[in-house]
């Protein structure tokens, strides 16, 4: 890599992991067109890189959660059973479709999250309540946090977030901190499987995560001074962003003579 990208690399990095802290998110919905634009990645390449990247970010986003005492195992190993099967299923569809699908399907992703946010009035503290269908319903949303991580690029937050806050009630921190330790194993798995197919860039995945290890505490600590409803508001803001990105880069594509 040249100086110039390998410094926006790690730039990227330090937007991602900033954003896991903040939101809870693996930071993929920054990282993937990042790596798209910086180094010339094709979707595909760049959403497995991004996975690489998250399993660092989510380790150090959910240790500063962890220490202010805002992760619950128990939902977690819940989530966890679910995501690895679907971190599978993910990246064998991330093999198979076609190119031109996954930015649509990275938009519908996008989209579906931003109406999911509004659904519900976040809250700050709220005692969780675990029992066996609401045991069973954590692990379908870690399924589909799993299929969403190795096909998008994605660390899954922004499904187990909202997941975690409608099916058990749980508060908008505590919510976030869990979902950053799923996405561990989570990206791990889908990570390796990626690896073994050499579709995915570690160099690039590590510096990336390098980068978000030193932002994502500045995000937890800032997470907790802003109210739940303006953490959501600006999450849903992010994400409009992100999609009005993908478009643009979309017509743009289209717009280039094939050869």
């Amino acid at each position: 890599m040249r100086a110039r990208a390998t410094a926006l690399v790690l730039l990227t990095g330090a937007a991602a992991g900033f954003l896991a802290g903040l939101f809870g998110v693996g930071g993929g919905l920054v990282i993937v067109p990042a790596l798209m634009a910086a180094l010339g990645m094709d979707q595909r390449r760049a959403a497995a890189t991004s996975l690489a990247a998250i399993v660092l970010t989510a380790a150090v986003g959910s240790v500063s959660y962890g220490l202010r005492g805002q992760v619950h195992t128990l939902a977690a190993a819940s989530l966890v059973a679910g995501s690895l099967v679907g971190a599978q299923i993910g990246t064998r569809l991330l093999r198979r479709l076609p190119a031109a699908a996954l930015p649509w399907i990275f938009i519908a992703f996008a989209g579906f999250v931003i109406v999911s946010q509004q659904l519900h009035a976040p809250v700050r503290e709220a005692a969780l309540v675990l029992d066996a269908p609401r045991g069973a319903a954590l692990v379908g949303v870690g399924l589909l946090a799993g299929i969403l991580s190795g096909l998008v690029g994605v660390g899954g937050g922004a499904v187990i977030v909202p997941g975690l806050e409608l099916v058990v009630g749980v508060g908008d921190l505590m919510a976030r901190g869990t979902s950053l330790l799923v996405m561990i194993p989570t990206a791990i798995a889908g990570t390796r499987s990626n690896a073994r197919h050499g579709v995915v860039d570690l160099r690039a995945g590590l510096l990336v995560g390098a980068g978000a290890a030193v932002a994502a505490p500045a995000g937890t600590a800032i997470a907790a001074l802003v109210s739940p409803a303006t953490g959501s508001l600006l999450f849903s803001l992010f994400l409009l962003a992100v999609v009005a990105n993908t478009l643009r880069r979309e017509r743009v594509r289209r717009r280039k003579p094939r050869l």
